[in-house]
């Protein structure tokens, strides 16, 4: 990822915080010129003493100093992390946002995309206010510097001339730690995302006797994390130990320096105390190993989450859905490549408006892909997608979900309760609506068995495969929309329930567009059209009677299809 991708998310993810990151410079700032006026004001309160003279205004001074630092350090701590807490929620919004935007689109594994947004946004959210702390106290090392050099020259000259060496040490440390963490950041991310696909294929892997062979997939990259992981070790061992000596030495040196300046009365005795404030002040610009790490580590996770940021989500339409219209949807000249191979292949389609067309194929000739097109789960790479005649691509992102629903056959319930499920991004629906899609859905009876009815937490709720499809269905039952697509909806239930529920779903959506994806030939002969899709191209658009006559179409049900074999994942992200 190009540094200025990065550069620019640190500077998006300060922007939202902005006003108190400003304040809490504001106060880092004057917490730091405290600190410089510190040691000035000790050494003018002992030379006042030595002297004989009035000390009460230096040790008044001194000791207002120090009470406001005190009070600044309280008080920036709970301010810096109110800022990091803002930065890092909004920066976790964007990004999950970002991701789910893409739907089916996205390429990158879950497990892949949640190791990145764990591991880099709380430290990215939080980059901003390391920086500004360090810069501030860079800046403060140089003006400690700067003093240094004003009481006793040869002082400061000797501590200048530490500097180039701890700043190439430095530098070589930064670009090593952020190579190693940018490796041990990706095999990590490796392992999560093979875990994740194993644990969601657990049962079939458990069936299969393949545990140990899993494991060993999911484990393959640990030797890459060692490896990475002993880099930075070498690496923190090779620079701390230079550091640790070379910090002491100057220390010392700059010390002697000074005291041999004392003794041939160069300096006074009291700017010895003054030497001393100031050179653990300098000696923080030449300590800074640990934020360095940090910083090597955020660079590595920041560029790994701007990768995902960087990847061009669809883009929303700008016009609001037409007035309220029939629901005719029309596909023409649609194609669609994976792996540079045609799916859908200068398809064109028109389904009438009110409606019911089954769409039935072989396994893996895109059923799945060309019933997302409708609602913009996919995107054509040609052709256009119309809904009442306008190209769904210029519809609004939130308008389009509003005029087009989806069952799936493996739905993800969402929510808190098996109420909340139903009503899934729509508050509106009142218990009365939600009652009367599970019905439609044949679910109502089962869900009033569970302890605590519709307000069951769905935590609590273990439903069948065929109970969650028809929690799933009530769900789209419950919303008013133009289209209604039913990816294998019903594929969990049995012969008798699927004919009940289907009977329902006609009745209640009776004069409303549907596009239901059959892969059993009674659900084909419900619907009112067939359309027959072969070859990336609709082979035939007829009533099911017509096309049982052709062996060809009865060979299409004769194949048992797998969950994901049309061309896409078909569980409901």
């Amino acid at each position: 990822m190009a540094p200025d991708a990065s550069r620019a998310l640190l500077l998006s993810t300060a922007a939202r915080v902005r006003g108190p990151l400003a304040a809490l410079v504001a106060l880092m700032v004057t917490r730091a010129l405290l600190g410089l006026a510190t040691p000035t004001l000790l050494a003018a309160a002992v030379k006042a003493a030595l002297d004989g003279g009035d000390a009460a205004r230096p040790v008044t001074l001194l000791g207002a100093a120090v009470l406001t630092a005190g009070l600044l350090d309280v008080t920036t701590a709970p301010l810096g992390a109110s800022a990091v807490g803002r930065a890092g929620a909004w920066l976790q919004t964007r990004t999950v946002g970002h991701l789910l935007a893409f739907g089916h689109r996205s390429t990158l594994p879950p497990g892949d995309a949640t190791a990145r947004l764990v591991q880099a946004a709380p430290g990215t959210a939080g980059l901003t206010v390391t920086v500004a702390g360090s810069v501030i106290s860079l800046a403060s090392s140089v003006a400690a510097l700067g003093l240094l050099w004003r009481i006793d020259v040869w002082a400061g000259l000797v501590f200048t001339l530490a500097i180039p060496a701890v700043v190439l040490v430095s530098r070589r440390f930064i670009g090593g730690a952020t190579t190693a963490q940018a490796g041990y950041l990706q095999a990590q991310s490796t392992i999560a995302a093979r875990l994740l696909s194993a644990l969601a294929g657990a049962r079939t892997i458990r069936a299969a006797g393949t545990v140990d062979a899993e494991t060993g997939r999911v484990l393959a990259p640990l030797p890459e994390l060692a490896r990475a992981g002993h880099a930075l070790w070498d690496l923190q061992r090779g620079t701390v130990w230079q550091l640790k000596l070379l910090i002491p030495l100057t220390q010392v040196l700059v010390t002697a320096v000074a005291g041999l300046g004392v003794a041939a009365g160069r300096t006074n005795p009291a700017d010895l105390l003054a030497v001393t404030g100031y050179l653990g002040l300098a000696s923080g610009a030449l300590s800074q190993i640990d934020v360095l790490l940090e910083i090597a580590q955020v660079r590595a996770g920041t560029a790994r989450l701007a990768e995902i940021l960087a990847r061009p989500a669809p883009a929303d339409g700008t016009r609001p859905a037409p007035a309220p219209g029939p629901g005719e949807v029309e596909l023409r000249e649609v194609t669609v490549t994976r792996d540079g191979t045609p799916v859908l292949d200068r398809l064109d389609l028109r389904l009438p408006a009110g409606r019911s067309v089954a769409l039935v194929g072989r396994s893996g000739t895109g059923k799945s892909l060309l019933a997302g097109l409708v609602g913009r789960l996919s995107d054509p790479d040609s052709g256009h997608v119309l809904l009442d005649g306008v190209p769904v691509a210029d519809l609004l992102l939130a308008d389009l979900a509003r005029q087009v629903t989806y069952a799936f056959d493996r739905p993800a319930l969402t929510g808190a309760t098996v109420h909340e499920a139903i009503i899934c991004g729509r508050p509106d629906l009142d218990r009365a609506d939600v009652v009367e899609a599970a019905q439609a859905a044949h679910a109502d009876t089962f869900v009033r068995r569970m302890p605590q009815g519709y307000d069951t937490p769905l935590a609590d709720a273990p439903l069948s495969g065929g109970e969650r499809q028809r929690i799933g269905l009530a769900r789209a039952l419950a919303r008013p929309a133009r289209v209604y697509v039913l990816d294998d909806a019903t594929s969990g239930l049995d012969t008798v329930t699927e004919a009940e529920v289907t009977d329902a779903i006609t009745t209640r959506l009776q004069g409303r567009t549907r596009l239901v994806v059959a892969h059993r030939a009674a659900t084909a002969s419900r619907c009112d059209l067939v359309a027959w899709l072969d070859g990336g191209r609709i082979r035939a658009l007829a009533p099911h009677t017509e096309l049982w006559l052709d062996d060809r179409y009865r060979a299409v049900f004769a194949q048992a299809d797998t969950p994901a074999s049309d061309g896409q994942e078909k569980a409901d992200v």
